[in-house]
């Protein structure tokens, strides 16, 4: 996986959704540049992933990620939220916090789960794939934006950064499609030993806000936050609240660790 690291401080880990890669946070990099050592990563079949031999799955991704990445915060948006997550459950030792932004463990609606997108969505942006992948994309970046109070430039960056660095793997696509679609995580809320950050755009059609909330509500140290005008992606619209929000929860990792005289700098 190609792994773009930039600015100083302690590391923060960014991983992207789907379609996308890592060069979708150029606005918060440039209000973090200066507090975080940043690592962009580009998942596979992604970016300048695109002809990495590593597999779009959450076990995979994990292990490379932890094994070439110091101990660190690690933020997912959207699909990115389910790899942060499942690192942050089976490998606490490498992660030092978890922001999840705009994601949910879960983003499909179920019997006992009614925030999530619907089945029948996901299942006609699969046959999509198939037919017309391009506008299938279009489609997907549209209801991103959607909601936002932003919408239009919001969905202009969406749009100008979806092939800045090629054009996804149609596998990956799939892949990504299926993870979104099939992937489960909420047992693993209760069970995590990291403190959680959930940052939510109060207008996101994607995720649901209260998806996120309840999320939260399951899982011991989180906290939940929503930006009242925000849609799926308020890294683009409100760069600056997200990034004043992620100050302020490194912060607080940092005191806690102060508090327990851990090293906050170690790469175990």
């Amino acid at each position: 996986m190609h792994i773009d690291t930039q600015g100083s401080g302690p590391p923060l880990l960014l991983l992207h959704g789907w379609a996308m890669h890592g060069g979708v946070f150029a606005p918060l990099v440039e209000r973090l540049a200066a507090d975080f050592t940043l690592h962009l990563v580009d998942l596979p079949g992604h970016g300048r992933s695109a002809a990495a031999t590593t597999p779009l799955a959450l076990e995979a991704v994990a292990s490379e990620l932890v094994a070439r990445v110091p101990r660190a915060l690690w933020l997912g948006w959207s699909l990115g939220g389910l790899f942060a997550l499942h690192a942050a459950a089976t490998r606490p030792h490498a992660v030092r916090g978890l922001a999840l932004l705009c994601a949910s463990p879960r983003f499909v609606r179920g019997e006992d789960w009614n925030y999530g997108m619907s089945p029948d969505l996901f299942a006609e942006f699969a046959e999509g794939l198939r037919r017309d992948w391009r506008g299938t994309l279009e489609r997907f970046i549209a209801l991103e934006a959607f909601g936002s109070d932003h919408a239009r430039d919001e969905l202009r960056a969406l749009r100008d950064g979806l092939f800045a660095r090629g054009e996804p793997a149609a596998q990956a696509l799939a892949d990504g499609l299926e993870l979104l679609q099939a992937t489960d995580l909420r047992a693993a809320l209760p069970r995590l030993t990291v403190p959680s950050l959930w940052l939510a755009g109060r207008r996101d059609r994607v995720v649901d806000p209260r998806a996120m909330r309840a999320a939260a509500e399951r899982a011991p140290r989180s906290r939940f936050e929503q930006i009242e005008h925000a849609g799926h992606a308020p890294f683009l619209t409100h760069a600056g609240v997200v990034a004043e929000v992620l100050r302020g929860f490194q912060a607080g990792l940092e005191e806690r660790e102060a508090r327990n005289g851990e090293r906050g700098t170690r790469n175990e």
